[in-house]
């Protein structure tokens, strides 16, 4: 898994999080042909569940700079091409202007429907989440720094009972965690990441492509360091009961805590 574990944050905070791309960096991952995330993203998209906009919004701005951008990084990514089977990211268009999310293609949400977000402002988008009163209260700043014509990212991880990248709630139940006293509790965990990042569109608008890239790995190869174990074990320790209910960890932490102190 491509995840740094020194960008999780102690305490835990629902927070931006936000930094710059360098210039030239790569926001966009070829999506490997034969796995499992291609499987899943394959099977979203032949049923035509992947994409939702806004009527008469004109994505063409978008894809040109998804294109351009792919050609930058050098991968192969054509007009005809399906942007849910080139590459790992999902991808929305972030709107400055109105701050809302005009377009969606996304296959392998975690735990949201895409359908539920088209057209919401920023505040709107934000409103489930658990402690978000910074980032509703900042809303309006942060889409305007991210539609500025630069490059951002930001990374944000979860534990799951699941090891499928598709968590639609209406396409999946969320599946059920092992038993608290299961000593292989941790065996049957994943380690769930994403970089999100924003890259200009350009071409006359204040749009901003957003990405996701989902990353999944079973949870005792991902902790692979002490160090990375007393991470993990300190930021899920003090994250609020808000925010666990949110996450679905209140059933989890306990002995997710035990076996990550016994790995520091």
């Amino acid at each position: 898994m491509d995840f740094d574990f020194s960008l999780i944050g102690v305490p835990f905070g629902m927070r931006p999080g936000l930094r710059r791309v360098e210039p030239g960096s790569s926001q966009l991952t070829p999506l490997a042909a034969h796995g499992q995330l291609h499987a899943e993203k394959d099977a979203v998209f032949r049923a035509g569940a992947s994409r939702h906009q806004v009527r008469e919004f004109d994505p063409a701005p978008a894809l040109q700079a998804i294109s351009s951008h792919a050609a930058g990084a050098g991968l192969p990514f054509g007009a005809q091409d399906p942007p849910e089977l080139a590459f790992e990211e999902d991808l929305a268009v972030l709107d400055g202007a109105s701050g809302t999310l005009p377009w969606l293609c996304v296959c392998v949400p975690s735990h949201w429907a895409p359908e539920d977000k088209i057209g919401l402002d920023f505040a709107a988008l934000h409103g489930p989440v658990a402690d978000n009163a910074a980032l509703v209260a900042a809303s309006r700043q942060l889409v305007s720094l991210v539609t500025d014509g630069s490059s951002w990212e930001r990374h944000v991880w979860t534990i799951s009972a699941s090891g499928r990248y598709d968590q639609h709630p209406r396409r999946h139940q969320r599946t059920p965690w092992p038993s608290a006293d299961d000593p292989e509790f941790a065996d049957r965990c994943w380690l769930r990441a994403e970089r999100q990042t924003f890259f200009p569109v350009g071409r006359g608008t204040r749009q901003a492509v957003f990405t996701i890239r989902v990353m999944l790995q079973p949870l005792p190869q991902a902790v692979a360091q002490p160090w990375q174990a007393r991470r993990l074990h300190d930021s899920l320790a003090s994250m609020s009961a808000a925010v666990l209910a949110y996450k679905n960890l209140g059933p989890a932490r306990e002995p997710l805590l035990r076996w990550l102190e016994a790995r520091a």
